[in-house]
């Protein structure tokens, strides 16, 4: 636990790098078929609801009504169970498919649940019942998890590998990782492959879900009027991923949606298209987060978003020279797992630096030491910078250039006030000795600014190296 309140979401997440898949035989893409099943879990008075279903039907913009069953609703829903499972099961029964299946739609269903199971289909968790979680207490939440883990485990006779609510409040992903038994949960549509959240001390795997490769959007307002137009989403998806390699591509599908014959074609015709590839893996979500965990298990590390204050600035209280206080500053802002990287941790770093004042700076860059200068040949200098400016062979002079550096150092000092300061990283003895020569003539100000900017780039070198 830290000591302040940190920014819980991550937008950074992999970055510009994900690990490596490393698809089964070398698949570039793996495809991953979700079907839905709903039907008999959705909010009816006959379920004890308060209200009928509202959502996710072919009466757009629908309202529930309130202590009243709706006819309309409940027979769209029927078809669901009574048609358009079976439509998709013989579309989809020589592929892996995961069934989000709400338990007390599945309990209604032993016909589909057996078909299910026959096919060798995962039955994977979504919920008790279809409903909103975003109100309920989390206590509430949390025995309708354990409820639906019961009743599933009865109605399929395992328990669900899988989780994934679906209509989810802000607790669903913590309350389903502290049950424990899920390898994977999928209430995120945040990547386009797996990831690892911790809680407290349980790494729990996510696997993401999609709403946009999804049929549903054939019952929302400005979604897919056809199944030509379902069709050219996915294939479109299909082709950016398959060319930039080690994705997943998830597909969501609904019995009562593309169940229909009018959409259902538009399923078969990319499964057609996916199959004229090679190199493509069809697989079930638990599947891909077996392959997954295998592959890029979880890692835990010291992430600065979860250090003590004392830590923070301990660690980092050096890389701005001599200068904690940044460190201190730094930490006050309340950092999130978004910035648990060399980059997320010079971004706050430079904040302060920034917005401190005149003589704040001033006091940073005057920490600095003269470079080759007379701390260095006394072995004084900060462990940073003594290996700064080795790496450049600063600390092998002859005399003549030592009496060179000295010189300079001098005149560059005694014209604007602070050390000359370089990135020694980026260059080279030749290079430095040109750069001091030049910004000897600079106003004061100009090198102000040079300086401190350069001094952000000696920043970010360090933390490269404490990331690395």
């Amino acid at each position: 636990m830290t000591d302040r309140n940190a920014y819980p979401r991550d937008l950074t997440g992999y970055g510009a790098t994900p690990p490596a898949a490393n698809w089964p035989d070398d698949a570039r893409i793996a495809v991953q078929i979700v079907l839905n099943y709903e039907e008999g879990g959705e909010n009816n008075i006959l379920h004890g609801d308060a209200a009928s279903e509202a959502f996710l039907s072919e009466i757009v913009g629908a309202a529930a009504w309130p202590d009243q069953r709706h006819a309309n609703m409940e027979s769209i829903y029927e078809y669901g169970a009574r048609a358009g499972f079976w439509r998709l099961h013989r579309i989809l029964n020589h592929l892996p498919v995961t069934v989000y299946g709400v338990a007390t739609a599945l309990a209604r269903a032993p016909e589909q649940v057996k078909a299910m199971l026959e096919a060798g289909w995962e039955v994977a968790s979504h919920g008790l019942k279809w409903v909103e979680h975003k109100d309920m207490p989390e206590v509430d939440e949390r025995a309708q998890i354990a409820e639906a883990v019961q009743l599933h485990t009865e109605v399929t006779g395992s328990r669900p590998r899988g989780w994934y609510t679906g209509r989810s409040s802000e607790n669903t992903i913590r309350l389903a990782a502290e049950e424990g038994g899920f390898k994977y949960i999928a209430d995120s549509y945040a990547d386009d492959v797996p990831y690892w959240l911790e809680f407290g001390d349980h790494d729990q795997l996510i696997v993401p879900y999609t709403l946009d490769c999804n049929d549903m959007r054939f019952a929302t307002p400005q979604g897919f009027n056809s199944g030509t137009q379902f069709f050219d989403y996915l294939k479109a998806t299909f082709d950016v991923l398959y060319a930039e390699g080690g994705r997943m591509m998830s597909l969501g599908l609904h019995c009562r949606l593309v169940g229909r014959p009018g959409r259902a074609q538009a399923l078969q015709d990319f499964i057609a298209y996916a199959n004229s590839f090679d190199g493509v893996w069809f697989a079930t979500r638990e599947e891909i987060a077996d392959h997954w965990a295998a592959q890029n298990p979880a890692k835990r590390w010291d992430r600065p978003s979860q250090m003590k204050e004392a830590d923070f600035v301990s660690t980092f209280g050096s890389i701005f020279e001599h200068s904690p206080w940044i460190a201190e500053r730094a930490y006050a802002l309340g950092l999130g797992v978004t910035h648990d990287s060399a980059t997320g941790v010079h971004s706050a770093l430079c904040r302060i630096f920034r917005s401190a004042s005149r003589d704040e700076r001033l006091s940073v860059l005057i920490a600095h030491p003269d470079l080759a200068g007379r701390l260095a040949a006394a072995g004084r200098l900060t462990a940073e910078s003594t290996s700064e400016q080795a790496g450049v062979g600063l600390d092998a002079l002859t005399d003549g250039e030592r009496e060179t550096f000295q010189a300079l150092n001098t005149q560059y000092v005694e014209k604007h006030g602070f050390p000359f300061i370089i990135a020694v990283r980026d260059n080279d003895k030749a290079s430095i000795l040109a750069a001091f020569y030049t910004r000897i003539g600079h106003d004061t100000e100009t090198e102000f600014a040079t300086a401190c900017a350069q001094v952000e780039r000696i920043a970010e070198h360090r933390l490269m190296d404490h990331f690395t």
